[in-house]
């Protein structure tokens, strides 16, 4: 049997694929979690084979997941299911040890197939991603970049990003200037939108 946890914000969308998946013979969802840091501790407690999760989730984003998981030693392999078709989520995904990586508008068998490839020691990328990821740009940022930027892009002040980041607020304001630099922006707002819409944050 392969042991799988699945992280998912959406209480529908979870339901639905834990219903889908105990329809298979040889795969068993051990566990359910609503946000990223719920599934952590559910990793280390059931050390499941496969972690299903999303990108986007509270607490703890699906790319924090799977780089914790990676950092901690532990055995689940990755599958990122989503709406984001954005190849730099993709990009950074694979860069934080993911294995599979599809969308949520895809044939429901495609789920359970590429759970036993990426099982198997394989990857499962949805194609139409992993052209996309080939031609896209590099990420600019760096991750204290786009740790400041996504603050921003949520409204606080280079104070509230301060205290928030253990920073002094002129270094705040300096990771804010390099990013919308590097973007060629005309603010943080616009930075911000642009980074979210290439899948960088």
């Amino acid at each position: 049997m392969i042991r799988i946890v699945i992280a998912e914000d959406q209480a529908l969308v979870l339901g639905a694929l834990a219903a889908l998946l105990k329809l298979e013979d040889d795969l068993d969802v051990v566990g359910t979690a609503g946000n990223g840091k719920d599934a952590l501790a559910l990793c280390r407690a059931l050390r499941p084979d496969i972690v299903l999760t999303d990108v986007e989730m509270p607490q703890m984003t699906g790319l924090e997941l799977a780089a914790h998981l990676q950092e901690l030693g532990l055995p689940a392999r990755v599958v990122i299911v989503t709406t984001f078709a954005r190849s730099g989520y993709l990009r950074r995904a694979l860069e934080a040890g993911v294995r599979g990586y599809l969308l949520k508008d895809a044939p429901a068998e495609n789920l359970a197939a590429a759970i036993r490839v990426v099982h198997g020691g394989g990857r499962a990328i949805a194609p139409e991603l992993a052209l996309e990821s080939w031609s896209a740009g590099q990420d600019p940022l760096s991750e204290r970049e786009r740790q400041v930027l996504r603050l921003a892009g949520e409204g606080k002040t280079s104070g509230e990003i301060a205290r928030l980041v253990h920073l002094s607020e002129g270094t705040v304001r300096n990771y804010l200037s390099e990013a919308i630099s590097k973007l060629n922006a005309g603010n943080r707002i616009e930075a911000y939108r642009m980074a979210r819409n290439a899948g960088w944050l």
